[in-house]
């Protein structure tokens, strides 16, 4: 058995210390170079080792914070590309928040939602609208556009209101299952985007196509927001509370009851499960996750329009939570990782790689296969790749396993203890005689 504990704290140190040098390389090549998407990813790719090492979980978040806050900020902004990383990694930010939200409707209550970017517009224009002079055409009293100092106030407001919505979509939704309810959340889905569209008569609330301009940036002790590097720190901030509140959620009892109307809705209401409550439940708190960060993305952004919110933008979440392994929170930041830095940087990346080359005569591609053309073909044949190698995902879901043997013995010294309490004199056969 010591010979056994030995060989553990030797395989941990060795994989400390290649993961330290790893990280230390990538990081290296990252500051020298000027530009190096390859670098970048490659330190991203550290969390992934990261997590597959026989670490405890503390000591695994710890290097992760570690390697985001220190080491990928500082590595990076050394070269011209620096807000452009930081670009790509709040993005990926925003989405694995995101798709964490819909992995608790999707994942662990087996709910099919279609139209999950509909909560996430409902964060971007409940920010949007005020913090631009839009506001001042319906509201009767204040002054507008708010200052960025609401940005942080906004970032509640628009969880509530997201999850007001995801209750209004839950209540139709609750009498119908399967393909129905896919139809019906697409169709939600769709109206909230043409309801946003339509807002600018009879009075102008949206804009309407033309989308909200100049939204103002956050702002905090006199500081002014305005660059990808700043939004990082926030994203960052929001997604370790993201995390941390859904890995609590699926080990509580709301997260067992998802799990048991997942399986099966009549075992599960026979079992004493209110199928309404916590159905409504889910879609509440999982569009909530999407609402925030609709605030985030809008005040990033400083301008929205409903053709960000379009089924595509649903489907590449769910995509996303498919690709990772449905109701598995690592699967699902992974999946959400690599789905967002393929379509953000790698291929955006190969499509400018090709046209430089095509531009200097090096090779000439036919129009039809112009890379900017090919570029959701390449995304949907490597989604095709996933599905056909992993069908269960990245990272599949796996059932916590609990000991019998020490799960019976607890409980019967929990009721040892009750009962010598519960007899007289504190004895565990009382006194009888006396």
């Amino acid at each position: 058995m010591t010979h056994i504990k030995n060989l553990l704290k030797e395989n941990k140190k060795a994989q400390g210390g290649l993961l330290i040098l790893y990280v230390a390389v990538t990081g290296a090549s990252l500051f020298f170079a000027q530009r190096s998407v390859t670098s970048f990813l490659l330190i991203l790719f550290s969390l992934l080792l990261l997590y597959l090492t026989s670490f405890s979980n503390r000591i695994k978040w710890a290097a992760a914070l570690v390697i985001l806050v220190l080491v990928l900020p500082f590595s990076a902004s050394q070269g011209p590309a620096y807000q452009e990383y930081m670009n790509v990694a709040v993005m990926v930010g925003i989405f694995v928040a995101m798709a964490l939200g819909l992995n608790i409707v999707v994942g662990l209550a087996g709910l099919l939602d279609l139209g999950f970017i509909a909560f996430f517009a409902v964060g971007a224009y409940t920010y949007g609208i005020f913090a631009t002079a839009q506001a001042a055409n319906f509201m009767p009293f204040g002054t507008y556009p708010l200052s960025g100092e609401s940005f942080w106030i906004f970032l509640i407001i628009g969880v509530f209101v997201a999850a007001l919505f995801g209750v209004l979509l839950g209540i139709p939704v609750l009498r119908v299952k399967g393909d129905y309810l896919a139809i019906v959340t697409l169709g939600f889905g769709e109206i909230i985007r043409i309801v946003f569209n339509n807002l600018d008569k009879p009075v102008d609330i949206t804009r309407g196509a033309m989308g909200l301009t100049s939204i103002a940036s956050p702002s905090i002790f006199g500081y002014q927001i305005k660059f990808p590097s700043d939004y990082y720190f926030i994203v960052l901030i929001l997604l370790v509370f993201t995390v941390f509140f859904v890995r609590r959620l699926e080990a509580s009892k709301l997260g067992r009851s998802w799990k048991a109307v997942r399986e099966n809705e009549i075992a599960a209401q026979a079992m004493g499960i209110p199928l309404v409550r916590t159905k409504l439940k889910a879609f509440a708190i999982g569009a909530s996750f999407s609402g925030l960060m609709g605030v985030v993305f809008a005040a990033k952004q400083a301008f929205i329009d409903p053709t960000s919110f379009t089924l595509l933008e649903s489907i590449t979440v769910l995509v996303m939570v498919l690709l990772g392994g449905m109701g598995s929170v690592p699967g699902v930041i992974l999946g959400a990782a690599v789905v967002t830095i393929l379509n953000t940087q790698v291929l955006t990346e190969m499509t400018s790689w090709f046209n430089e080359m095509s531009q200097s005569g090096s090779f000439q591609l036919p129009g039809a296969l112009s890379p900017s053309k090919m570029q959701r073909f390449i995304f949907g044949g490597l989604l095709i790749l996933f599905a056909l190698y992993r069908p269960q995902g990245l990272i599949p879901y796996k059932n916590v396993k609990y000991d019998k043997n020490k799960f019976l013995s607890k409980g019967k010294e929990v009721q040892t203890q009750k009962i010598e309490k519960e007899l007289p004199g504190g004895s565990k056969h009382g006194n009888i005689g006396g």
